[in-house]
């Protein structure tokens, strides 16, 4: 009888000192346990009453794998599950290291209940050679894609929604400024624990100073997305949402923040400025919750009213 191998955790390496190769070997290892059965326990089990697998899409330049979630067919009676369902492209966490199968739980979920196409995009992470540009590239551009060939997809493209935490959320906010600059319209944007500023202030917001070694090491991991994502010479307020010259106009968004977060005052200052500009905005905050918590619902208590909430307002948002 063969036996499934465990899939062991990685250590995380030294920001201040790990080299491209180290840092290509620990995202490899923490991926192969974020996509494992054993992570499961922390990270919740997909909802059984939709389908997940794996798709390319051809982009320009390159070919992109989005992890697709759909509402499973009534009964398994091999009827075609329903066409002209509400948009939803969603960025996962990490930055450097992160994948699409790490947000099943969630996306799964949202996609069984709402229902709804849910479509995460594996984009390009953070490395030496490849800054944040690259991946705010590729969520536009599977946003693009997916709208232009909507009716392929089984979905409406008038009900089209971004979401992403983290860095994803980062991804997803600029996503909703290049969309609104396109003509292209959104029913909503849902940003959870999102950072909003990789320039020089992203470390001047008193979360940060306070949440800076606990409840984990978040600073150094910071500097080093940084240092990641903004190349030398480049302009960091390009891919910094907290930035935008105009955060008018946008889709409506809710804006979700765990206090015990070193980012958590990024989420804060961003809803100000939506609000400030008139976009529509929900900021909600969960006392004592920490980083990333709505994908780990096996530790996190608060990770299931967060998804409750998160389903709501995509429910009203993209109602016909």
């Amino acid at each position: 009888m063969s036996e499934t191998p465990t899939v062991i955790r990685p250590p995380e390496p030294d920001y201040s000192t790990v080299t491209a190769e180290e840092l290509r070997a620990y995202r490899d290892a923490e991926n192969r346990f974020r996509a494992s059965a054993a992570a499961r326990t922390i990270l919740g089990e997909p909802d059984p009453g939709a389908t997940i697998a794996w798709q390319d899409i051809a982009l320009p330049g390159r070919d992109l794998p989005v992890r697709v979630h759909r509402p499973a067919p009534a009964d398994d009676d091999g009827t075609a599950p329903p066409a002209g369902l509400p948009l939803v492209v969603h960025v996962h966490g990490g930055g450097f290291v992160g994948t699409a199968t790490q947000c099943d739980w969630t996306n799964s979920h949202l996609a069984a209940r709402l229902p709804a196409l849910v479509v995460s995009v594996e984009h390009r992470l953070l490395a030496p050679d490849s800054p944040l540009a690259n991946a705010a590239d590729d969520g536009w551009d599977v946003l693009q894609h997916l709208v232009r060939h909507a009716a392929q997809w089984g979905a409406d493209p008038a009900r089209t929604a971004v979401f992403g935490e983290s860095c994803g959320a980062l991804i997803s906010a600029l996503t909703a400024v290049r969309a609104r600059e396109a003509g292209l319209t959104l029913r909503a944007q849902v940003l959870v624990n999102p950072v909003v500023d990789v320039t020089e202030t992203m470390f001047d917001h008193p979360s940060v100073t306070e949440y800076a070694y606990s409840p984990t090491r978040a600073l150094p991991l910071l500097r080093f997305v940084q240092r990641l994502a903004v190349p030398p010479g480049s302009d960091a307020r390009a891919v910094s949402p907290l930035y935008a010259n105009d955060l008018g106009g946008l889709a409506p968004a809710l804006v979700v923040v765990p206090t015990q977060d070193a980012v958590a005052d990024h989420g804060r200052r961003y809803a100000e400025r939506l609000r400030a500009a008139g976009t529509p905005v929900r900021l909600s905050e969960y006392p004592g919750a920490k980083h990333a918590f709505l994908t780990l619902p096996g530790v996190e208590p608060q990770a299931r009213s967060a998804q409750a909430e998160i389903y709501q307002f995509l429910h009203t948002a993209l109602a016909e």
